[in-house]
């Protein structure tokens, strides 16, 4: 979240905005969400996901292949 604590600084996605970011299907992104690995927002019967976890978790997913 924004250092200040200020929700109004913080962009949400939606579900095909993640997939769609990270170049995996919907099904994907759902299947970390439910399995607690991306965290999620639920809003009514759909989820939001913040540009900032999206990022961490894309960060926290690197390895060193070589």
């Amino acid at each position: 979240m924004a250092s200040s604590g200020d929700i109004s600084e913080v962009k949400f996605l939606t579900i095909a905005e993640v997939a769609s970011t990270m170049r995996v299907s919907k099904m994907t992104v759902y299947r970390l969400v439910h399995n607690g690995e991306l965290p999620a927002v639920r809003v009514g019967r759909s989820f939001r996901v913040t540009e900032k976890d999206v990022n961490d978790y894309l960060q926290r997913s690197f390895f060193d292949a070589g």
